[in-house]
């Protein structure tokens, strides 16, 4: 039988799920970054990619940031069953707020779904075994939800944020790159908030909301791209060098507390 490329015994590649429209440009850039870290040659060494670019999934800021906004983890566990019901091996979330509902997804289907979070905070401390403090630039739901404190927390580093005023002015940035505006004076803005954290003692930072990595060049301090990362993780999973990074810390976020 020819291989059909579907990840089966057999085939040579696995076909990834991105669950994404969070947002869509995010989503866009994630395939982009996985095309460029692909070695190719022709056409057809390229990645599969299932995607269900999907803007409509319930605002994750109003649900967390606001009282009475819809729940996405429904919305995103039938985009989830799509993905494995349309062919693909392995699923990635590319949203870090996203992750707040990873639990919905892992339940919804019967492949891995990578955890980026954990992902991330492995690749930091593998960076650099000896680090005890590490920068997070996200936005406010990042903050709230402590996603990236409580993984940290659980290797023994202390994640940093910038002060309010800045983080505000941080997810004020977020919010219009999510509009289009990527152009030299919101780099400029987001450098600044780079020099906040350095002067905080960062030396090291997360780009810790998939839009960050778009706009971020020439920072005064080392970042961590979660979108690279994210799609380097692809690449790898994909070409059968490893397996899917799925959650490894327990959280404390199960379906019973939603």
């Amino acid at each position: 039988m020819p291989d059909n490329g579907k990840g089966q015994p057999g085939s040579s590649e696995k076909i990834v799920g991105i669950l994404g429209g969070m947002g869509p440009e995010a989503t866009i850039d994630l395939m982009q970054r996985i095309l460029t870290n692909t070695p190719a040659l022709d056409d057809a060494d390229h990645i599969r990619c299932i995607v269900d670019n999907n803007p409509k999934i319930p605002s994750r800021v109003q649900a967390i940031l606001e009282e009475g906004g819809e729940n996405p983890g429904p919305c995103m566990a039938e985009m989830a069953r799509g993905l494995q019901n349309c062919g693909a091996d392995f699923i990635v979330i590319p949203c870090n707020t996203a992750h707040e509902y990873y639990s919905y997804v892992t339940e919804a289907v019967d492949i891995p779904v990578v955890h980026l979070i954990d992902l991330v905070v492995d690749q930091v401390i593998s960076m650099n075994p000896e680090v005890t403090t590490v920068g997070i630039l996200g936005s406010n739901t990042i903050v709230k939800t402590k996603i990236y404190t409580t993984t940290f927390q659980a290797r023994g580093v202390k994640a940093i944020y910038p002060d309010p005023e800045r983080q505000e002015e941080l997810f004020q940035i977020i919010c219009r790159v999510k509009r289009g505006e990527t152009r030299e004076k919101i780099r400029q803005e987001f450098r600044e908030i780079g020099k906040h954290l350095a002067g905080k003692g960062v030396d090291t930072a997360i780009l810790g909301c998939t839009e960050l990595g778009i706009i971020a060049e020439n920072m005064p301090i080392t970042v961590v791209d979660a979108a690279d990362v994210l799609a380097r993780e692809v690449v790898a999973v994909a070409k059968n060098r490893k397996a899917p990074h799925i959650e490894s810390v327990s959280l404390d976020k199960g379906l019973a507390d939603r």
